[in-house]
């Protein structure tokens, strides 16, 4: 029997129907139920997310108030600092318990805290559930019960651990007098944040669109050929399923269990392998949370401490910033993933890495430009996984490549892109190149087309500096 005469549930980052945790336990214990989504109140600009973000966003939240309406149910709007406005609306409709999703980032848990506070001051009671992850931050420890700093032992403790089944879709909201009289907010999308509308590829949004793409790449050959070809760009080899993950269209309990029934159908060994490999990819999302989750200092300074202090470049000088940014740096493999994320909102993973090692390590600017440049344009931005992909291509972070490992842009394009393919797509004003002249650097100073740049900087030679740079400093802090 239900315990409360009327409860909230605050959707977060779960906008969805299907395997909601805290969604399913509020509609469990609450004769009522008032589903509320709290906008932010910025305007215009946010170092954190941009307009493609944000545009995605509102599909989500569109769609999902859709979604709630055909099975009964309404979608409230507020907008503000969220605690205040729960406040408000316990005390509006009487409410007598919040529900909600738990979340990993610093931001969520200092509001998770706050909110707490309020509940227990008001007299009502919250609960939070494990919803984003499949394991949280204290489940996945050493042997002494601490952190781990290192991906590989983590895995494994990680991938031994049970994983809890998806729960089935709510197919029936409550009836509620409350609900249908309840004044909400009239959500104007992106306008709401003072933006206009991007040019960005924006994936379609919502959570049959997401359940879509988890479809086709079960169906498809995604899973089992993700070894072999999640490293080539000109593919289309990986899941897109990152913004599903993000705004909680998609569970992932129900991404780890259809894989895993996949992977329990499948007898090639290469196939199987080529799952698990995929299924790892959860755990890496995993283990960036919880560094993040256990050390929130990361997103203010480098994770070892051993580097920080690093003397970083300007990058105002020779607007190198800037350049890369703008996909004009004169490396076709780095320009063509930046041009990608400005039309799309997304970048091959392959290609970030290389993106990212060549603003630390070849231009030696700090690695929280470019956490900011991603976080403004990824559909899929992740606080954690970004904080930690650019502290790990930096060598600053957990686990991170060492300050030596430093990719050469030429020999990764052979390696990735033999064929410009790639490149072709998103630099027009190099398709009649000879892709052979994307592995090297130009032997003469003419650039590869009238109106592409020649290499702003020598990689040879900023390899070197890179690594007196960083010898430097350790020697000085020993």
């Amino acid at each position: 029997m239900p315990n409360y005469q009327r409860v909230i549930h605050w959707f977060r980052r779960d906008l969805r129907l299907t395997d909601n945790t805290a969604l399913s336990e509020a509609l469990k214990a609450g004769k009522e139920v008032i589903p509320v989504y709290i906008l932010s109140d910025w305007k215009r600009n946010h170092h954190w997310t941009g307009t493609g973000r944000q545009q995605f966003l509102t599909g989500c939240l569109e769609s999902l108030s859709e979604d709630l309406e055909s099975i009964g149910g309404r979608l409230i709007f507020r907008s503000g600092d969220a605690v205040n406005e729960l406040k408000k609306l316990v005390k509006t409709t009487e409410a007598e318990a919040i529900y909600l999703n738990r979340d990993p980032d610093p931001y969520g848990i200092e509001t998770e805290k706050r909110l707490l506070e309020t509940c227990r001051s008001i007299g009502i009671e919250l609960h939070g559930s494990k919803d984003v992850v499949l394991h949280e931050k204290d489940e996945v420890l050493t042997q002494s019960a601490s952190p781990y700093r290192v991906y590989t032992p983590y895995s494994k403790t990680w991938m031994s651990l049970s994983k809890p089944d998806p729960a089935a879709k709510i197919k029936k909201f409550p009836k509620s007098k409350t609900l249908n009289e309840l004044k909400s907010l009239s959500f104007d999308g992106i306008a709401h944040w003072s933006l206009k509308k991007t040019d960005t590829e924006i994936p379609e949004a919502g959570e049959k669109a997401a359940r879509k793409r988890l479809k086709n790449a079960i169906e498809s050959t995604v899973l089992t050929r993700y070894a072999q070809d999640r490293n080539t760009p000109a593919l289309e080899a990986t899941s897109g399923i990152g913004p599903d993950l993000r705004y909680g269209t998609l569970s992932p309990r129900e991404i780890f269990s259809q894989s895993q029934k996949l992977l329990d159908d499948t007898r090639s060994k290469s196939e199987r392998e080529s799952i698990f490999t995929f299924q790892k990819q959860l755990a890496w999302r995993e283990f960036f949370m919880a560094i993040l989750g256990h050390y929130p200092e990361v997103l203010e300074t480098d994770f070892n401490p051993k580097w920080r202090g690093l003397k970083w470049g300007d990058p105002d000088e020779d607007n190198k910033l800037e350049r890369w940014q703008n996909g004009q740096t004169g490396f076709p493999i780095i320009d063509a993933g930046l041009r990608q994320l400005a039309a799309t909102g997304t970048m091959h993973n392959r290609v970030r890495m290389i993106v990212a090692m060549f603003l630390t390590k070849d231009l030696h600017l700090h690695w929280k430009l470019g956490e900011a440049h991603f976080m403004r344009h990824l559909i899929d931005g992740e606080i954690a996984n970004n904080n930690g992909g650019w502290q790990w291509s930096s060598g600053t972070g957990a686990d991170a490549a060492p300050y030596f490992r430093i990719q050469n842009p030429w020999t990764q394009t052979e390696r990735y892109d033999p064929d410009g393919t790639y490149i072709k797509k998103w630099i027009p004003e190099l398709a009649e190149v000879s892709p052979k002249q994307f592995r090297k650097p130009a032997e003469s100073s003419a650039p590869l087309s009238p109106d592409y740049p020649l290499p702003m900087v020598d990689h040879s030679e900023e390899r070197e500096v890179t690594l007196d740079w960083f010898k430097q400093h350790k020697a000085s802090s020993e």
